[in-house]
């Protein structure tokens, strides 16, 4: 038995771990829970009688509560057998979802995204070109990816833009093309943007106040994005995701004016906690809390309420009573979704990363430059997702590690 404060930390971290495992990451109930016991903080299970037997220590019964809830996973999607190996990693996890950054390149300066200074781009000639994207992505399709992100810096400033998208949307077994962009240039673009396929859109908004958003781009053009949003709702995009980082003492005060976006038009305002990344002099005291922004949409809008969400999406989705459209939340830094996500990242400078919050990356650039054959660079991804682990590190420990810049990694 635990003595003293063993003890305290013990039982501290059970009831984090607890109500972590049962109820924050929406795993289905399993034959597998916490108990507090004389033998210590533990791990029972239930056997076909619905007896309970305890086992394993608090580290062990993470892991098996871990691999349970992927199993869970598993259960509501029934196997596809167009999803290769080489995209399942070693908790059961299905990759159906790539998200491939174009650019290093932006005309806005969003302080969360890069320092003041900017940062070091890549040279243009080690940046993918179209045709290395395009084979990149015929790669990860054939193999059973359905859902294509198109990401950057900035996407629509990439001249191509165009003919990578029409390319794409071609892609035998690609169900959905979408894009996430900050809307400056996108009113013009978007019509012929549409016609080459694009099916889905998101555009970074994170204030409703010119002054503020000049404040924080360290540019002008409130207007010009406002006006992306309402053209993109004329052509037919069906909802029109609007991104917001909320931050302390900058827009959370904002918050309900953005719900406000929902009430007449098809507009998914998603509440995006404020991420550490390199550059963008991350502070926890900045970070408002999924529980607390929650909290602030419920007092003014009561009739919130949670909508049934897919086991692999990233967001926390609501909708309110007479309201065309919806809300949303992403809480990756206190309720994290690693459990479920089916995420991949293909960088512009063709370095391939598994985890938005790790560190580790594998060049496909050089091996494609070198004359590798498909099934080489396919041994090559399999290999990096299979090294996948289990969740990211946490807020604090994210905050420590070296990663790049979000303008590098992609949105």
């Amino acid at each position: 038995m635990f003595r003293g404060p063993r003890k305290t930390r013990a039982s501290t971290m059970w009831r984090c771990l607890s109500k972590l495992t049962n109820r924050r990451m929406g795993f289905k109930q399993s034959n597998f829970f916490l108990v507090n016991s004389e033998r210590g903080y533990g791990c029972a299970s239930r056997n076909s009688k619905g007896q309970a037997s305890f086992s394993g220590n608090l580290n062990e019964c993470a892991a098996r509560s871990f691999a349970t809830s992927c199993a869970s996973l598993s259960e509501d999607h029934p196997k596809d057998d167009s999803i290769s190996d080489m995209l399942v990693d070693s908790f059961g996890r299905r990759h159906t979802y790539l998200r491939i950054s174009l650019t290093e390149r932006c005309n806005l300066r969003c302080q969360y995204c890069m320092p003041a200074e900017g940062v070091e781009l890549t040279r243009s000639s080690q940046l993918l070109t179209k045709a290395e994207i395009v084979r990149l992505a015929n790669l990860f399709v054939s193999s059973g990816v359905n859902k294509i992100r198109l990401t950057g810096g900035e996407p629509t400033v990439r001249k191509d833009i165009e003919d990578i998208c029409l390319e794409l949307s071609n892609l035998k077994g690609l169900r959905e093309l979408a894009m996430t962009t900050n809307g400056l240039v996108l009113g013009r673009k978007l019509p012929k943007l549409k016609q080459c396929g694009l099916t889905y859109l998101n555009i970074s908004l994170d204030t409703l106040v010119p002054a503020k958003f000049e404040f924080m781009t360290r540019r002008k053009g409130h207007e010009k994005v406002m006006d992306s949003i309402h053209t993109a709702i004329d052509l037919g995009y069906d909802p029109v995701k609007v991104n917001c980082v909320v931050m302390r003492g900058f827009n959370d005060d904002e918050i309900c004016d953005f719900v406000e976006l929902t009430r007449e038009k098809p507009i998914n305002v998603r509440f995006i906690e404020f991420m550490p990344f390199d550059g963008n002099v991350w502070n926890v005291k900045k970070l408002v809390p999924y529980s607390e922004m929650l909290d602030t949409v419920m007092k003014q809008f009561p009739s919130l309420r949670r909508l049934k969400d897919h086991p692999t999406e990233t967001a926390k989705n609501f909708t309110i009573d007479g309201h065309r459209g919806t809300v949303s939340f992403i809480t990756s830094m206190t309720e994290h979704f690693c459990a479920g996500c089916n995420r991949l990242r293909l960088l512009a400078d063709g370095n391939f990363k598994v985890c938005l919050f790790g560190p580790s990356e594998v060049s496909l650039r050089d091996p494609l430059r070198q004359g590798t054959e498909d099934h080489e660079l396919r041994q090559i991804i399999g290999a990096a997702v299979k090294r996948k682990k289990a969740s990211h590190a946490g807020m604090f420990n994210i905050a420590k590690t070296t990663n790049r810049p979000m303008i590098h990694i992609g949105g």
